[in-house]
């Protein structure tokens, strides 16, 4: 698809490409110790996208999944990089997804807890990061067990630690990295979920937008482009979405 001057500027109405960042997913972004920038995949993709539209990037950079959302929604950015998820899908075109990422549990080593399914029972807290693709999945899917909300995806193991819950859910690699400093716990075997990672744009830029930012990320995965990414910056447990 041919980029047009109407597109352009669809995606950059400011005159530079404002890209929204999620820092509590660390299979797509995280944040250098040293200098304080942002990091990952989805900064690969962003920094790609606009020295294709030949425009200077602007990272907005967020610490929870639900914050990048709403700036998305709310046209203080001109894409983003979310969870496929029927809740934020309105008011932002998703592009299919480009990563496919694994959702696991944590429990306490002593928990009579063994299999993903003995997570939905009466009883059972389950923590999971505010606005994250877990809270929303599974706030519609348990129906007897208790959802906890840590205020990000980071922080979920240290509120399921400090109030002693029966189950954390995230990001397989955050968790478990998150064993690392909490000892005497383990991962369910298997995963809850598949998370559909993608890009979006506002649906008020118009459909030619979309359309050029669906087939911008068709080609970053057909050239190799995101399966370079991940393993540029040693990402485990996270593959490229077929095409469509």
């Amino acid at each position: 698809m041919n980029l047009t001057s109407d597109i352009l500027h669809a995606f950059t109405p400011t005159g530079k490409l404002r890209a929204s960042i999620n820092l509590g997913n660390p299979i797509l972004a995280n944040k250098d110790a040293a200098t304080g920038l942002p990091f990952g995949v989805s900064i690969d993709l962003a920094n790609n996208f606009a020295k294709r539209l030949g425009v200077e990037i602007e990272l907005v950079v967020f610490d929870a999944a639900g914050k990048s959302v709403e700036a998305v929604k709310a046209e203080q950015a001109d894409i983003g990089f979310f969870a496929i998820d029927p809740l934020r899908g309105e008011g932002i075109s998703f592009t299919a997804p480009y990563v496919l990422i694994e959702g696991s549990y944590l429990v306490p080593q002593d928990s009579a807890i063994q299999s993903n399914d003995e997570v939905d029972r009466e009883g059972i807290r389950v923590t999971v990061g505010k606005g994250s693709a877990y809270d929303l999945f599974l706030t519609r899917e348990l129906k007897h067990a208790d959802i906890v909300r840590a205020p990000t995806s980071p922080t979920v193991v240290d509120v399921f630690v400090e109030q002693k819950l029966e189950v954390a859910a995230g990001v397989k690699q955050q968790l478990e990295s998150d064993l690392a400093r909490f000892a005497g716990h383990r991962l369910l075997p298997g995963r809850f979920m598949v998370i559909q990672q993608a890009m979006g744009t506002p649906k008020s830029r118009g459909a030619d937008a979309a359309h050029y930012l669906a087939a911008y990320v068709e080609e970053m995965k057909a050239s190799g482009f995101v399966a370079d990414a991940l393993q540029r910056h040693g990402i485990q447990g996270a593959s490229v979405a077929s095409g469509v």
